[in-house]
């Protein structure tokens, strides 16, 4: 009986059409460093650093494909005026031995409509708890102009010289919320059972595979479940990745958790910094998270690989490259990924502590990560300085 090879996870490996010279993924997370939807040389130093350190690809979040899915007035909008930056940030990347993706959705229920100047778009009307102000219903219209933006974008993407996408199916951003019957109340072809609710993922999928073909690798960021009672779930979570599979439209898929919109430290586990996150809020939003944050921004226990229970329910039912995402901090859980069936890992905030963590682990395996998942580096992210420790904040053990 022929022994099992475990695949090496910082030798060179394939994802779809893209070699990478790891399997080492720098996840996406928000960067606060474009400007007018526009790339900056803040923004290239950032992935510069990120390529330099290690990684096998670096992510950009979060690229909108339209100016209402934006999350905050500066976030890069897919649009002529962008391509030149965007094809410096990907040439210093490339300069540096790294792949680059970029993380392309819509931001839906999620955005702020006062820092875009546009209403927010959801699958029903409700009241954004980022604003305070109506979220408009998606209208068939609205859908149609979306998926057909997801494909503009991608085509975008291979012209200013990314190796990759990354679609945003989770965090009840636009996709996301058509899938969580929570958010979803509509009752025509977009609303009700899986199928309908799933409609919009799938076909925005086909969109992006349609104008890319096989010239860049495509991945999609999935919700395993959000996190909130009557919300996405595991169950249907296995489907959508199961329809993705037999559809041809993905290359690997990066499941994830949690609404950035109802519960958004399900996915991050670790402390919740109320305080911190209030000192950046305006008012009255400011106020109330002071008063009522802990409510909203609720604690859960960290431990390393947090997301793999869950990931290898969904590793078990699809034959698609998966990457495991959640916890990854150091050599062990890197391995223990490859082992259980995963062919890439993604890691956040241990890269947001540490750019060159990759590089270190790879001269000694034995390596920790100085993050100690105090989640203070998501205040830093929203004014784009960097994760530093304080004197109170030793590293983990």
């Amino acid at each position: 009986m022929r022994e099992e090879v475990i695949p090496d996870v910082l030798a060179p490996a394939m994802l779809g059409p893209l070699r990478l010279r790891n399997r080492v993924l720098k996840a996406a997370t928000y960067e606060k460093r474009a400007r007018r939807g526009l790339v900056t040389d803040e923004l290239i130093d950032f992935h510069v650093r990120h390529a330099a350190g290690g990684v096998g690809m670096t992510t950009v979040a979060y690229c909108a494909v339209a100016p209402e899915g934006r999350t905050d007035g500066h976030q890069i909008v897919w649009r002529d005026e962008a391509a030149p930056g965007l094809r410096r940030l990907t040439e210093a990347v490339h300069a540096e031995g790294a792949a680059i993706s970029a993380q392309v959705g819509h931001s839906g229920p999620v955005a702020d409509s006062t820092k875009t100047k546009l209403p927010a778009l959801g699958p029903s009307r409700s009241l954004s708890l980022q604003s305070l102000r109506p979220v408009k219903a998606a209208t068939l219209a609205d859908i149609d102009r979306v998926v057909q933006a997801h494909g503009d974008a991608a085509k975008m993407a291979v012209a200013t010289g990314f190796d990759a996408v990354e679609i945003h199916l989770g965090h009840n951003y636009l996709a996301s919320s058509f899938l969580s019957p929570k958010l979803n109340k509509r009752t025509d072809a977009y609303g009700g059972g899986l199928a309908n609710r799933a409609r919009f993922a799938l076909r925005i999928m086909r969109a992006v595979r349609e104008a890319v073909g096989d010239r860049i690798a495509i991945l999609a960021k999935l919700n395993m479940d959000d996190g909130v009672p009557g919300g996405f779930w595991l169950d249907e979570a296995i489907a959508v990745a199961q329809w993705l599979e037999a559809e041809g439209t993905v290359d690997a898929l990066e499941m994830t958790a949690g609404s950035s919109l109802l519960n958004p430290m399900y996915l991050f586990k670790g402390d919740a910094p109320v305080r911190e996150f209030a000192s950046v809020m305006r008012e009255p939003i400011r106020t109330g998270v002071k008063l009522v944050g802990s409510r909203f921004l609720r604690e859960y226990p960290y431990r390393d690989g947090y997301l793999l229970d869950d990931a290898r329910q969904i590793r078990t039912a699809v034959g698609l490259p998966m990457v495991l995402l959640g916890g990854v901090t150091n050599r062990q859980i890197m391995d223990t990924a490859m082992r259980e069936g995963f062919q890439f890992v993604a890691m956040g905030r241990a890269l947001l502590r540490e750019p060159d963590l990759i590089n270190r682990i790879a001269a000694d395996p034995g390596t920790r990560s100085l993050c100690n998942h105090n989640n203070r580096c998501m205040v830093t992210i929203f004014t784009g300085s960097r994760c530093v420790l304080t004197p109170e904040d030793p590293p983990r053990p």
